[in-house]
């Protein structure tokens, strides 16, 4: 198969810090010594800190490059596109560059890999493993997870006589105008509002309205009447009940500050962000945040839960029963426990059913939580290569609604160069 460039032009890899966790001289070429690239991030740092146990248990040996996400780009845009053996484990986030990878065949098929019997494949929750599965055959193992959750000010709604946080998007349109009808410099709601940083959060309104980016023929599918519906209430809410004056390029920082100056009733938005909201250090209305599960729409309560980032195999490898040896153990229900403990959301059903994986928690959170994985969708964004590109397009519809225009127009329009885009990648 022919290697593409995963970012574009091969870029210099900048220099990383590479640790042997047994402190050995081999070069990787032996089969006992694991290759294992990964992103800075606190699930990094705690595999690193586990690393002795695995090493004693295995006989094997891991070397670790840590690196930051544009530096990962770069040495996986060098070392994957040229057909490299020296990595063999690789951390990746299966949203953003996950279809790339799998279709130029980058990343091993797990699918006889993941029948381990004590491993137990089936405790995966079905949304994240959507997401890192390719043409019917799983080529990834989630190992941080992300779902849309309400955000809301416990405060404001006993003011508004509100008992309970809404239920349903009709509930929410209605809570966010009385709200802030009542308080002149309050916003009845917040999230965001730039054409790209938006998709993902929108995308939860898309679905709970029934729609979806693309229908299941794989055509382009964002001028549906769902998904008009959902445009002109996304943009619709933000306009009416949302903060004065208002832009169009916020992202989760800007919205995250409004609501956590006390500046917003409800805000919709990632739960991996919680803290923000909740630490006096950062939030002004932290003893008054409560979360509950996304509003029902349409077509239900249907929040995005997905992997933020996952493992792969890299399809090179002349290793890979031992890199599975290593996400084996990385992504095991203890692994993935003492990480959830630590604040890492995982993947596993057993460990959020298990009162210790979610004692680090709110409590509503984590009932948000357990709401979303029950039907949540396993993606944010279109599924698509070039991803950047294709939420430009998508996301251009919900800009105009915010700012007052057709919605449904823009949708047609935003409907038929999406389709167009399909069609050229498809080439």
């Amino acid at each position: 198969m022919r290697r593409r460039s995963i970012i574009g032009t091969s870029l210099a890899v900048v220099a990383a810090m590479t640790l042997s966790a047994c402190g050995s001289g081999d070069d990787g070429a032996a089969s006992d010594t694991i290759r294992v690239t990964l992103a800075n991030h606190v699930w990094t740092d705690n595999i690193k800190k586990a690393l002795p146990e695995f090493e004693k248990q295995s006989g094997l040996k891991v070397e670790v490059t840590q690196l930051g996400e544009d530096q990962l780009s770069d040495q996986y845009n060098v070392k994957l596109n040229a057909g490299s053996a020296d990595i063999d484990v690789m951390m990746y986030r299966p949203l953003q560059e996950g279809k790339l990878f799998a279709r130029n065949g980058y990343l091993a098929d797990l699918s006889e890999l993941v029948k381990s019997p004590t491993w137990d494949f089936s405790d995966f929750q079905s949304g994240p493993m959507e997401a890192t599965t390719y043409e019917g055959k799983p080529v990834g193992i989630p190992i941080i997870t992300e779902q849309e959750v309400l955000y809301y000010r416990k405060d404001l709604l006993a003011k508004a006589g509100l008992d309970a946080p809404p239920k349903t998007l009709d509930e929410l349109k209605d809570a966010a105008a009385k709200i802030k009808a009542a308080e002149p410099d309050v916003a009845g709601f917040v999230a965001r509002t730039g054409k790209s940083t938006a998709v993902t959060q929108f995308s939860s309104f898309l679905y709970s309205f029934g729609g979806d980016f693309v229908d299941g023929g794989g055509k382009a599918a964002v001028n549906s009447d769902a998904a008009k519906q959902a445009y002109a209430y996304y943009g619709g809410l933000i306009k009416d009940s949302g903060p004065a004056n208002v832009s169009t390029d916020m992202g989760w920082p800007e919205a995250m500050a409004i609501f956590t100056q006390g500046k917003a009733a409800f805000y919709t938005e990632a739960n991996s962000l919680y803290k923000n909201a909740t630490d006096p250090a950062k939030s002004k209305v932290s003893d008054q945040v409560g979360f509950a599960p996304f509003p029902a729409g349409p077509g239900g309560s249907k929040p995005y839960n997905i992997p933020s980032w996952a493992l792969g195999v890299n399809a090179s490898s002349e290793n890979t029963a031992n890199a599975w040896k290593f996400i084996e153990w990385a992504t095991s229900k203890e692994e993935t426990l003492a990480q959830q403990k630590s604040g890492v959301p995982g993947a596993r059903t057993s460990v959020w059913a298990s009162p210790e994986g979610t004692s680090t928690f709110p409590e509503d959170m984590v009932a948000a939580i357990e709401a979303s994985n029950k039907t949540g969708v396993g993606h944010d964004r279109p599924q698509v290569v070039k991803v950047a590109e294709a939420r430009e397009i998508v996301g251009q519809p919900i800009v105009d609604a915010i700012t007052g225009k057709d919605a449904a127009a823009a949708a047609d329009t935003a409907n038929a160069a999406f389709q167009q885009f399909l069609d050229d990648e498809a080439k």
